[in-house]
């Protein structure tokens, strides 16, 4: 890759940071998560004591304090290193578990971002998560990338993301997806470590979900519709007028949330679903498991925490596990597993 498509990329990635965290793209149509049509039944008499909750998550083989994935972020290599410090210091403090930003900078080497064993290092008891993006699976990576993005943070499985809709839009974007899907099957039949395949904000629908199952994919983070709209965010940096209105005109695009992680859980029952897009209370990740996931997913609505420090991090994440506890208190629910036999009524 030339140093000028280098220095592009990191442009890029810390302009997509300062809109999401500048709220910019509010002005644009906002997709619904489907969390917000959907309520627990209230249990009156839980016959449980608060401290019987168990929020303990198996996951990669190693287990979990709460069902909780940090996803990816990302940003230039100066910040996301601060970033990735934050999360992997929360991470462990907290038993969570971390999925990193794309690596596609550091395997360029021009700059790592602090995308190296240091994460291991400040995080060596939580699932760890490499990331790599479908298109460039396709054209630009394989096998030997794949495996240096894994060994770069000693991680215990390797993210596809899926960006179809955001490539597109991006004026420097990858248009060539076709190969996809043969591409992520000859990962999960050559790499040593799980493939977790993830959107990135437009959701996973059944049938895709059943094509990935078929190749061998068994972790699926559906990142549905309702938050982070990388449709509006490249509106927002669009060169153009022209490029505007079309990136404007699907703000809103993909399958909600609480669509996406039914649809797939009925689709592929025993894959591990992973819940995320617009999550952003320890309730809605209490709906998010009562709807099948088995993780929930969440990263814009810590991003603030992950620029400041690791302690704002802590502090953000002990509001959701404390909100998810009291919604498997009031649903008599003992567990998350439990959570999914709590009535859900419609708003």
């Amino acid at each position: 890759m030339a140093g000028g498509a280098e220095g592009g990329i990191l442009n890029r990635k810390d302009q997509h940071l300062d809109i999401v965290l500048d709220g910019r793209t509010a002005r644009y149509r906002q997709a619904a998560t489907g969390f917000e049509v959907i309520a627990f039944e209230h249990c009156a008499l839980p016959e449980l004591d608060l401290e019987e909750i168990d929020l303990a998550t198996p996951f990669l083989g190693r287990t979990l304090r709460a069902p909780f994935l940090i996803s990816s972020m990302t940003g230039g290599p100066q910040r996301a290193a601060a970033i990735n410090r934050h999360l992997a210091e929360a991470a462990e403090a907290l038993g969570l578990a971390l999925a990193v930003g794309s690596q596609r900078v550091a395997l360029s080497g021009s700059g790592d971002g602090g995308v190296t064993r240091e994460l291991r290092r400040l995080a060596p008891t939580v699932p760890l998560l490499a990331n790599l993006g479908g298109a460039q699976i396709v054209d630009e990576y394989g096998l030997d990338e794949a495996r240096r993005a894994v060994e770069m943070i000693d991680a215990d499985a390797l993210i596809i993301h899926l960006n179809p809709l955001q490539e597109i839009l991006q004026p420097e974007g990858d248009r060539r997806w076709r190969g996809a899907l043969a591409a992520i099957e000859r990962l999960v039949v050559a790499l040593d470590v799980p493939i977790v395949v993830k959107e990135v904000g437009c959701g996973l629908s059944a049938a895709v979900a059943r094509r990935l199952s078929g190749v061998g994919v068994d972790i699926l983070d559906v990142a549905g519709a309702g938050g982070t709209s990388w449709a509006a965010i490249e509106g927002e940096r669009a060169g153009t007028e022209h490029q505007r209105r079309v990136a404007a005109a699907f703000s809103d695009w993909g399958i909600p949330t609480a669509v996406a992680i039914r649809a797939v859980r009925d689709a592929v029952p025993g894959a591990v679903v992973i819940g995320s897009g617009g999550v952003r209370t320890g309730l809605d990740a209490a709906k998010a498991i009562a709807l099948g996931a088995d993780l929930v997913g969440q990263a814009a609505a810590v991003l603030d925490g992950a620029v400041t420090s690791t302690e704002a991090v802590v502090a953000h994440f002990r509001i959701l596990h404390d909100q998810l506890r009291a919604a498997c208190f009031c649903t008599a629910s003992p567990t998350p597993a439990a959570l999914r036999q709590a009535r859900l009524l419609a708003g």
